[in-house]
């Protein structure tokens, strides 16, 4: 566990690096920490907005639809890390501004997600739909341990799937799969002799890791709970 945060935290520390100069340009134009939040959620809705609209006008084998919504995913998630650089960098950190930027990050992953939920439905994935809905279950229980959890007194951030795990998961896929239909089209399905469905199709690059980001998000609130529960029983016993 040590070695995994220690990772993450030199993969943020490099990203960090990358970004700073264009967060400090935005402190010289004069934008807020809740000004970037606020920009970041907007962008969520037009992810959504790109899947419904897909959902509703696009045709089955038409991915590309998928692939500009993971595009904007990661934009998006990029104003996730930019608000707490911009309140670092141009000291503007605030009690209200954290709990801002929690219950706005909560709302862009429910937005998200009923964007991925209405698209699959639209296009008659309703098995993926519902392991997108059980991961958007689970993606809202690893936050919501960790805040109960802190509202106890108990630091509890570990597990494989946290936010930005999540949502690189979901926009690399998004991306890949919009960009694969492109190259063996959107329609693709492979068939292997003896087995009366197919095993693969182009839209499973996209719901694949939904149906194991379904497994992980839950497998990581699950231990959040087990780690708080042992950390609260040590304290007990203080």
């Amino acid at each position: 566990m040590e070695q995994q945060t220690s990772i993450r935290t030199s993969l943020q520390l490099g990203i960090y690096k990358i970004i700073d100069p264009f967060v400090k340009l935005l402190i010289k134009l004069g934008l807020t920490p809740n000004a970037v939040t606020s920009i970041g959620f907007v962008l969520n809705v037009g992810v959504a907005a790109i899947f419904i609209i897909g959902g509703e006008d696009g045709d089955r084998a038409d991915l590309t639809y998928i692939g500009w919504a993971g595009g904007l995913i990661l934009f998006a998630g990029l104003f996730d890390m930019l608000d707490g650089q911009v309140a670092r960098l141009g000291n503007m950190k605030s009690v209200f501004g954290a709990l801002y930027d929690s219950v706005l990050d909560r709302y862009s992953e429910l937005i998200m997600f009923l964007g991925i939920c209405y698209y699959l439905v639209a296009h008659h994935y309703f098995l993926s739909s519902i392991f997108a809905f059980i991961a958007l279950i689970g993606s809202m229980m690893v936050s919501y341990v960790r805040a109960r959890a802190e509202g106890l007194g108990v630091e509890c951030k570990g597990g494989l799937m946290q936010r930005p795990e999540r949502v690189i998961t979901i926009a690399v896929f998004a991306i890949a799969c919009g960009v694969a239909s492109n190259y063996i089209g959107g329609d693709y399905k492979l068939w292997i002799p003896g087995i009366r469905f197919h095993v693969f199709e182009t839209m499973s690059i996209f719901t694949f890791p939904i149906a194991i980001l379904a497994v992980l998000t839950n497998l990581t609130a699950f231990k959040r709970l087990v780690d708080a529960k042992k950390a609260l029983s040590e304290n007990d016993h203080e």
